[in-house]
């Protein structure tokens, strides 16, 4: 439950449209619901703005099944993100919770309606693509259209040259860059715009799976340009939706 959604139950007990009783066991739910094996926050988008997701890694099918059972059941909590699903977990959580679309390896439920804001999002190379999808479908979820623009390295900038007007246009950027990771500073030189710098694992052996780029984005002279983990792309999402407002 977010506060848009709180301010309209407030409203309907106000008004008679809903009852006491009602209310109380909506609000029940807050701030989480106890499944023995997970507590569910249902609290998380009231308090940020952008609402829990369930990260797949670790847990059984059955467990991501039930979390995203869970978190459907509220029925103002925004969108539902299943991420780093295998086939087995996705399939489980779609079985039991119809409606879910998949991309790769993130299944989103409820995304929300569209809404404003011009988000690039810039790959280095090809390999950096699964990284870069998750950051676009978790976007798409939270209502955002972004547009993808993939192998911009800095071995051929000419390439990312090319879209100069867009970098431009760009209300936020997302980079996502392996090996050294020279990308977000290049593209923090040149767009005004805030920009998202994943780092990924991509990369020969000097490039530590990720820690070159990590580090080098960290250590950047482009000033002001924000790192997330490595190949963290929800990460570098959420950080998107935070900068432009609540998800709702």
């Amino acid at each position: 439950m977010d506060e848009p959604a709180l301010r309209r139950l407030l409203d309907d007990v106000r008004t008679g449209t809903l009852s006491a009783d009602d209310a109380v066991a909506r609000l029940r739910r807050l701030p989480f619901a106890d499944l023995g094996f997970a507590r569910v926050d249902h609290h998380r988008a009231l308090r940020q703005g952008v609402a829990e997701a369930v990260y797949a890694p670790g847990k059984t099918a059955e467990h991501c099944a039930a979390i995203v059972a869970e978190l459907l059941a509220e029925p103002h909590g925004g969108p539902v993100l299943l991420t780093r699903a295998s086939d087995e977990q996705a399939d489980a959580a779609l079985a039991r919770n119809p409606g879910g679309t998949r991309t790769d390896a993130t299944v989103v439920w409820r995304p929300e309606p569209s809404r404003p804001g011009r988000v690039l999002v810039i790959t280095a190379g090809t390999a950096d693509l699964p990284v870069a999808r998750e950051a676009v479908s978790t976007l798409a979820a939270y209502g955002f259209a972004p547009h993808l623009v993939a192998d911009c390295g800095v071995a051929g900038v000419h390439r990312l040259l090319a879209t100069a007007d867009e970098l431009a246009e760009a209300d936020v950027i997302i980079v996502v860059a392996g090996m050294e990771g020279a990308l977000a500073s290049l593209v923090g030189g040149i767009a005004a715009c805030p920009v998202i710098a994943v780092p990924t694992s991509v990369g020969y052996g000097a490039a530590l799976e990720g820690v070159t780029a990590l580090l080098a984005m960290l250590a950047t002279c482009a000033a002001g340009i924000t790192v997330v983990g490595i190949d963290n792309g929800f990460g570098a999402a959420c950080a998107v939706a935070r900068l432009m407002g609540s998800a709702r």
